[in-house]
């Protein structure tokens, strides 16, 4: 098969073949039908992470499934599945406390280079994020993929295993936006325009956007916006404080920048809360004002949106299909596994909320086929 291998730290990603194991116990083999191009897989490509190398990124998936190993009795040839990184055990002590994105069992989540999925001739191949989306077929866990409807486009479909379940998750698990309250979304790519969509599904009465970029203040209004601040065009923080009359009730920070996290604590009303949704390098130290705990603010972590996958993708898929959740205006490019540097450029150039790679041959198997288009 054919995939995008990382091959040295800050380099782009070479096609190359590789093969691949046929499943084993509790894993699945699938027929990759399009997989998001995220901003984790850029710092994972830059060095921000080091992992072995060679080794095939790519997280943001959905399939449908050739074949399944022993102990899958739940899917079968022909499904159409949704991949998503918080691969889960179900047995641990985060498991059984319904933290499944916490998962650390090291048989279901193992580190790059452990698993003994993909090589090139004798050399093994890492598989990061337990996925490795960025080829044709993948091998991966039973509890890394959610079953879903087969009328659910799977261009869109695939969008629903990271950003979109990052970005709703943090407002309906983590922050708990109720229905007339105020939110304010620091970064709008995938995952803060997935948050700004999940704060309208929630009822949020006001959703302040904030990007450093028109275009995206611009598309954010498309998915649930009903306002949008210019970053870098002044204090943020006073305008949103003005706009509100004491400031919001939730804030969340979406890109993964220190003083964007300052922000949105200081832009909080009295006992409001900010979820830092971001990745951030490992090192990097956060800095707030520790008045604001008097004021009783709360600054909180967020991790994949604390997703329960196989209830959360489902419900998603039905806001999808019912016209709630706005999956169309999310993917900007559709492109081919052969254009995915170009795609990580006009990612670094913040021309697109998301490129998707499309898969036809996975595509053309299903009842959905959408066109390729740049």
């Amino acid at each position: 098969m054919k995939a995008a291998v990382l091959e040295a730290f800050g380099q782009d990603l070479v096609i190359q073949d590789l093969a691949i194991a046929a499943p084993g116990p509790n894993e699945v083999l699938l027929k990759t039908a399009a997989v998001g191009l995220c901003h984790s897989d850029l710092h994972f490509i830059q060095g921000m992470y080091k992992f072995p190398l060679p080794g095939v990124l790519g997280h943001e998936v959905s399939g449908i499934v050739e074949a399944v190993g022993a102990c899958v009795n739940d899917l079968r040839p022909g499904d159409h599945v949704v991949g998503a990184l918080s691969v889960f055990c179900g047995t641990c002590r985060q498991c059984l406390g319904g933290r499944f994105a916490l998962c650390q069992d090291g048989d279901v989540k193992q580190p790059p280079g452990k698993a003994e999925r993909l090589a090139r001739g004798e050399q093994k191949v890492s598989q990061v994020f337990n996925l490795s989306g960025f080829a044709e077929q993948m091998l991966v866990h039973r509890n890394a993929l959610v079953k879903i409807r087969e009328d659910m486009p799977l261009d869109r479909a695939a969008l629903l295993g990271c950003a979109v379940i990052t970005g709703t998750g943090a407002v309906f698990r983590n922050a708990q936006v109720s229905p007339g309250s105020t939110v304010a979304v620091v970064g709008c790519g995938g995952v803060g325009l997935a948050a700004i969509n999940g704060a309208r599904i929630a009822g949020a009465a006001r959703i302040i956007a904030i990007d450093t970029q028109p275009a995206k203040l611009e598309l954010a209004r498309r998915f649930g916006a009903t306002d949008g601040v210019l970053a870098g065009d002044g204090d943020v923080v006073a305008k949103v404080v003005e706009m509100t009359q004491g400031g919001v009730e939730f804030a969340f920070e979406c890109i993964g920048l220190p003083a964007a996290v300052e922000q949105c604590f200081k832009m909080l009303e009295p006992g409001g809360t900010a979820t830092v949704v971001g990745l951030f390098a490992p090192g990097v130290k956060l800095q707030v004002e520790g008045s604001g705990f008097f004021l009783e603010k709360k600054l909180r972590g967020s991790a994949l949106g604390s997703a329960r996958i196989r209830e959360d993708i489902p419900r998603l898929v039905e806001h999808y299909l019912q016209g709630r959740l706005n999956l169309d205006d999310l993917i900007s490019r559709r492109i081919r596994l052969e254009e995915i540097n170009e795609g990580f450029a006009a990612m670094t150039r913040g021309e697109v909320a998301r490129s998707v790679i499309v898969f036809d041959a996975a595509l053309a198997a299903g009842r959905n086929s959408p066109a390729v288009t740049n």
